[in-house]
């Protein structure tokens, strides 16, 4: 689940209106307008929240097998959040406040959208300030530590650059992402190269946070270019490329 290569058998869609992803998960989650959505009632609706969708909808692609291909997929997140709650005992929100933004200094709250069933959403929805994000970046560039204390364990952030093959030919294997520079996904990280640390986190629409341990650096950036897919997208490209560029200037 961690590199989105679980061999599911449900194709995210952002774009095609006629999609599974249009029709059933994006009105779970609550982000997406459809006629009557909005209307559903629990109990009369077969799909009417996100643990709905996960448990009666998604299914094994029979074709593949688990670890096979990496195919980024928002249901895998939404998977990992529901184990977060019931492994820590906590609400995602508050395992997520208690554990990380807390310890961050984050100079304002965060707030995360609830789906249909009023239950968070893990893999879309967190929204927070620039500079905060930023400051979640540069937890993780430095090895998992922020103003003195370890935020996350540094052995988590080691391992999701120490890639092996199967982590990188995931990647050369999917159509969608083969000819741009993402050298693997790993850990729940887009990995550009393994050896300087620069490895990003991406969002819909352009949000990415940036970092690059070599040149000391984290660049935040949050966008609202039309297409929301990063993939076959000049416009998002375009802007990773400029900071991979200005990354290798302040690296020398």
């Amino acid at each position: 689940m961690l590199n989105h290569s679980t061999a599911i058998n449900f194709k995210e869609n952002y774009t095609d209106p006629k999609s599974d992803f249009f029709r059933f998960y994006a009105p779970a989650l609550n982000m997406a307008w459809l006629p009557g959505a909005a209307d559903a009632q629990p109990g009369k609706t077969e799909i009417y929240g996100v643990h709905d969708f996960l448990t009666t909808f998604v299914e094994p692609d029979t074709q593949l097998e688990p670890g096979q291909l990496f195919d980024y997929n928002s249901a895998n997140a939404d998977v990992l959040g529901w184990l977060i709650t019931r492994a820590s005992g906590q609400s995602l929100q508050g395992y997520i406040q208690a554990n990380i933004w807390s310890r961050l200094g984050a100079e304002h709250d965060v707030y995360i959208l609830v789906d249909r069933a009023f239950m968070p959403v893990a893999t879309g929805g967190m929204n927070s300030t620039l500079r905060d994000a930023a400051k979640f970046g540069m937890m993780m560039r430095d090895g998992g530590q922020f103003a003195g204390q370890q935020v996350v364990p540094a052995v988590w952030v080691e391992q999701t650059l120490r890639l092996n093959r199967r982590n990188i030919s995931n990647m050369s294997r999917n159509k969608k992402y083969r000819h741009y520079p993402w050298l693997a996904y790993h850990n729940m990280w887009w990995v550009l190269n393994a050896n300087p640390g620069e490895y990003a986190a991406v969002g819909i629409h352009g949000q990415v946070i940036y970092i690059n341990q070599a040149a000391n650096t984290v660049m935040v950036w949050f966008s609202s270019q039309p297409g929301a897919s990063a993939a076959n997208n000049p416009e998002f490209h375009a802007k990773l490329d400029a900071a991979r560029l200005l990354a290798a200037q302040i690296a020398e």
